[in-house]
């Protein structure tokens, strides 16, 4: 007897073969596993910055983005900048976003739902009275942050929502977002000569 197996298309823009061998592999070689993203900031003016993005460490390897990316940041013109682009809190909007949706596809394909659409709404609050240094009793970021997906796929809508929660549950962002992450910073400076 002749057993034949067709690979699975890829779905939703998601090639599921190459999704599940990751997994097996990092389940065998778990330092694979280990990342390092990177971002280089350079200061333009006033409240203005460029961040570029073109290098990373994975897979036990040095790797290069397909293309380098560039990201201004700036703050609007109401809070003293120049408005080259998003603030910096803006961007983590955007993450927590981009985060979820690209999980949520993920896990859609690898349970075989085909999506149609999915789109999302973040909204985040914040009293700016804590980073002018205005009030202690007043938080420097965000006071929250929420999320809103529409999701239609070829599923009922407790699996759709399902698909969203374990997104949620696995997102780097979302968790960055809500435990304590530690951050360093160090300092390298020196006076400029006259």
């Amino acid at each position: 007897m002749t057993v034949t197996t067709t690979p699975r298309p890829p779905r939703n823009g998601v090639d599921v073969p190459t999704l599940f061998a990751t997994l097996d592999v990092v389940k065998e070689n778990p330092a694979i596993a280990a990342f390092q993203f990177r971002a280089r900031n350079t200061w333009e003016a006033g409240t203005h910055s460029r961040s570029v993005y073109s290098d990373f460490h994975g897979a036990m390897q040095e790797l290069q983005h397909r293309q380098e990316t560039v990201v201004e940041s700036d703050h609007p013109e109401v809070l003293v900048g120049t408005d080259h682009g998003p603030t910096p809190v803006e961007y983590l909007l955007h993450a927590i976003a981009a985060c979820i949706t690209s999980g949520l596809v993920n896990v859609a394909s690898a349970r075989g739902v085909s999506l149609t659409k999915v789109c999302s709404t973040v909204t985040g609050d914040i009293d700016l009275r804590g980073i002018l240094g205005l009030s202690d009793d007043v938080r420097n970021g965000y006071s929250g942050i929420a999320v809103s997906f529409e999701i239609e796929g070829d599923a009922d809508e407790e699996t759709l929502r399902g698909i969203v929660e374990q997104s949620r549950r696995r997102s780097a962002v979302f968790d960055a977002l809500t435990n304590p992450t530690p951050v360093q910073v160090d300092v390298v400076a020196r006076r400029t000569a006259a």
